[in-house]
């Protein structure tokens, strides 16, 4: 797939302007040629580095740019540099020249490391597999050892009161914080900790699962289903109608909104309870993020959550010229995300070899996305209204789409053919309604959804 490929589309000119800006800004940040290898800006402009929260949170728009060689150098060098020297924690953040930002590592008893990241990083590098179809995120003897050691040595280290909670001890400093929050509270465990640790044996599962290890795969679902439980029950907050966002030092629950605390539960899908779900979506619309590299994870929550509008004005906010620090990498890769797996709703299943796409226009009457690298196959997608989906098989071999709609269709047709929509309910959305066809090179398919 070629770098910068993608081209996107719609009635709204500053949408359209959104785009470009966001493609040209996040290009800017790729580099090929540096010791490091293929890498792009994923930390503070101007560090020439790369850190794992990041990159985890950037890989996704920088597939879908053609970097898909950084991505997965990238996330070799973080699996690589995984040591038992360092409590099975990798280097945080690596420069060009391949080495550990020197702002963040001194030695290996003194280095900046936020607990989340491990998590963060496997459950980034099944979404690659997805996207890309790379049997290496899989099968690769260093990206295996690295998820191994994380679901199992990096949380007994940290687990010192054997609670199945890796946690941070204020004597720790800097190396073992409790969240990607950066406040100097210094909690003993925060919500996104949980959280990530949630995503990763949830992707860990799913990972053993299709590498055909039963056994491992039902060992680390049961764990994820286990802290799912424990997170719905014991860090509800009733009377502030919110999750508690961390637990302090004392073992006390901390009240107040806490950020990154509370949106990523949403964004790892921790939350299973769907009126708390929506309270705690409710939660984050009204509070946000504190700065902008908090608030490019929202236009993707939004969107997966059914509240497109919200979406697009923080899409439009994220870009706009005055919005400080836009330069942000995040900012950037983050736009080009949102736009496709949430506007265009497109989500690939390598396995499978399924694509689903779900228009969720709002308030955008069309839009049109092309060269979306998809595995080996090049698709182009086309959302008119939110009822229907035009799909286009640029290049590769054949697979099954699934059109899918918001809301209850009785049936969907396919180039004219009407067939019986399946519905699923789907918590903090509501209703969807989809068909599945199979998909050949060369050919173009319209799918309506019909009441």
């Amino acid at each position: 797939m070629r770098a910068g490929g993608l081209l996107f589309e719609s009635s709204s000119t500053t949408l359209n302007e959104t785009f470009a800006w966001a493609k040209a800004q996040a290009l800017s940040y790729a580099h090929l040629n540096d010791p490091v290898g293929p890498w792009y800006e994923a930390a503070l402009p101007g560090r020439d580095a790369f850190c794992m929260r990041d990159v985890a949170h950037q890989s996704t728009g920088a597939h879908l740019l053609g970097l898909q060689k950084h991505n997965k150098n990238m996330l070799r060098q973080f699996a690589e540099h995984i040591s038992g020297s360092r409590d099975w924690c990798s280097y945080w953040e690596i420069t060009k020249q391949g080495l550990p930002a020197s702002v963040d590592y001194t030695d290996d008893r003194d280095f900046w490391y936020n607990l989340p990241a491990n998590f963060d990083v496997i459950d980034c590098c099944l979404r690659q597999y997805q996207w890309s179809g790379d049997k290496d995120y899989i099968e690769a003897p260093e990206l295996m050892n690295f998820y191994h050691h994380t679901v199992s040595d990096y949380v007994d280290r940290w687990d010192k009161d054997r609670d199945g909670l890796p946690e941070h001890y204020t004597f720790y400093g800097r190396r073992g914080i409790a969240s990607y929050m950066e406040d100097g509270m210094h909690p003993l465990v925060a919500g996104d900790l949980v959280a990530a640790l949630y995503a990763g044996y949830r992707a860990y599962a799913e990972i053993q699962r299709l590498r055909g290890y039963a056994g491992y795969h039902k060992a680390y679902s049961d764990k994820a289903d286990a802290l799912q439980a424990m997170y719905g029950e014991q860090w509800w907050n009733e009377q502030a109608g919110r999750f508690y966002g961390a637990m302090l030092q004392d073992r006390s629950y901390y009240s107040p909104y806490y950020a990154s605390a509370q949106y990523l539960p949403i964004y790892f899908r921790l939350i299973d309870d769907a009126e708390k779900l929506d309270k705690a979506l409710i939660d984050v619309v009204k509070h946000g993020g504190n700065n902008v590299e908090e608030r490019s994870y929202l236009p993707e929550i939004y969107y997966q959550h059914g509240l497109h509008d919200f979406a697009y004005s923080l899409l439009l906010e994220l870009s706009h010229p005055k919005m400080p620090r836009r330069e942000y990498p995040e900012v950037s890769y983050s736009v080009i995300t949102a736009l496709i797996t949430g506007m265009m709703g497109i989500s690939p299943n390598a396995a499978e070899r399924v694509l689903a796409t779900q228009p969720r226009l709002s308030p955008v009457t069309w839009a049109s996305a092309r060269h979306i690298p998809v595995w080996s196959n090049e698709v182009h997608v086309s959302h008119h209204g939110n009822q229907e989906t035009v799909l286009e098989h640029g290049s590769g071999s054949a697979f099954v789409w699934e059109p899918q709609f918001a809301g209850v269709w009785s049936m969907i047709s396919i180039n004219g053919t009407t067939v019986e929509a399946n519905i699923n309910h789907v918590k903090g959305i509501g209703p969807v309604s989809w068909v599945r066809t199979d998909v050949v090179p060369g050919e173009k398919y319209i799918a309506q959804a019909i009441a």
